[in-house]
């Protein structure tokens, strides 16, 4: 079954009004990234704001040298460099790119004009600042008290809900750690979504084969976050 594709662009951005659009238009251009790219490392000074269009990035915590544990993910719902809006303009966590595509990219200057004359990209920007605060929040609790089995789930819809597609190349190893879970307990957790036919996957691909049913197996979080975007 080939992946379902839908319409991507920045939802943030679409979210102004047209003449907002356009000027901001006229101050970004479109770059694109691979798997793995890294935007910004911990104490880097953020020289752009990107809105994701295509692509997907993983913000995560290194904690006394160990492996990154995903503490959000930002796609086409918002933006990376939020932290402006508070006039931090160093990286707090690492910024990498999970699933490769495109953004639209604007320079920090011009980012602080705008959020300072326009009420609506303003608006539209703390309202994003709050849905990712819930989103860390959320991802905090859900790692201590949800099994990894609807973890997954909730994880591999967010990634749809944010990419536009039902396909992509993960590798359990990934997962794992994303989740902050062992190996095999990812393993575990994908066989039993396999086996109620609510994924697939096969050589570091995997698909969403049932959303409904991949809903109603994710944990509670997911339809939390999903309200407050």
């Amino acid at each position: 079954m080939p992946s379902r594709r839908k319409p991507i662009a920045n939802r943030l951005l679409m979210s102004l009004p047209p003449a907002d659009q356009s000027r901001l238009a006229e101050h970004m251009e479109t770059v694109s990234f691979a798997f793995g790219d890294v935007l910004y490392e911990v104490g880097d000074r953020l020289n752009f704001v990107y809105f994701p269009e295509s692509m997907l990035v993983s913000k995560s915590l290194v904690v006394d040298d160990k492996l990154p544990l995903e503490i959000a993910m930002v796609g086409c719902d918002g933006l990376v460099g939020s932290s402006l809006a508070m006039g931090m303009a160093v990286a707090s966590v690492r910024v990498s790119v999970r699933v490769a595509g495109t953004a639209k990219r604007m320079t920090i200057e011009q980012f602080q004009r705008e959020f300072k004359n326009s009420t609506t990209f303003r608006k539209a920007v703390l309202c994003f600042i709050h849905s990712l605060m819930l989103q860390v929040s959320q991802t905090a609790g859900c790692n201590r008290f949800h099994v990894v089995e609807s973890r997954l789930a909730r994880w591999l819809l967010m990634t749809r809900d944010r990419v536009g597609v039902d396909e992509f190349a993960l590798t359990q190893e990934y997962l794992a750690q994303m989740l902050g879970v062992r190996r095999v307990g990812v393993t575990h957790a994908a066989q039993m979504l396999k086996l109620r036919k609510l994924i697939s996957y096969s050589r570091g691909r995997l698909q969403i084969v049932n959303g409904p049913g991949l809903e109603a197996a994710a944990c509670s979080c997911y339809h939390k976050m999903k309200q407050a975007e």
